[in-house]
Formats: structure tokens, sequence, C-alpha cells
């Protein structure tokens, strides 16, 4: 169960940040990266729920990218918003998902 609410929750974060970064910076490519990404992540939650075991593993591997995308942002940045933030969140995120892998 900590699989589902995990991909959900990071992807509602991801689709928010996305519309958060379009506002703010007019960035299309924060709203079209944020849209897909946590649209994804939160179709894999769905899939959990369904008790499709490629849901969790969809979710893992979406949290995985999203982590390298971040951690590559936060060192050019130095800025921990947002990329900081959802770093970390990814870091736990994908802890969680990778034990219930396991």
């Amino acid at each position: 169960m900590i699989g589902i609410i995990t991909a959900i929750a990071y992807g509602v974060l991801a689709l928010i940040g996305g519309i958060i970064g379009y506002v703010q910076a007019q960035s299309k490519a924060s709203l079209i990266s944020g849209s897909i990404s946590g649209l994804l992540l939160i179709v894999a939650g769905v899939m959990q729920l369904q008790g499709q075991e490629a849901g969790l593993i969809l979710a893992t591997v979406i949290t995985s990218v999203l982590l390298i995308v971040f951690a590559i942002r936060l060192t050019k940045t130095r800025k921990f918003m947002p990329a900081g933030l959802m770093s970390l969140l990814g870091i736990v995120s994908l802890g969680l998902m990778v034990s219930e892998l396991i």
C-alpha cells in the first residue's frame, strides 16, 4: 500500500510543480515534463490499486529518472526550491518503492 500512496503523492507533486513552473517562469518545459511524469506516476499508482505489479515498476523507473533530473538541476542551480525539495522527496519515494519491490 505504501507504493501506491507514494506513487500518487509524488505524481501529484510533480504535476503541481510543473504547473507552478509554468505560471511563475512561463516554462513550457516544466509544464510538459511535470504533466507527463506526474500523470504517469498517478497512472502507475492506479495500476497498483488494480493489483498490477507493473505499476510499481513503472513508478520506480519514473521516480528514478525524476531523481536524476532534479539532482542535476540542483547541482547546477544550487537552489533548494524546487530541485532540492523534489530530490529529497524523490529519494524518500524511491526508497519506499524499492523496499516494497524487495
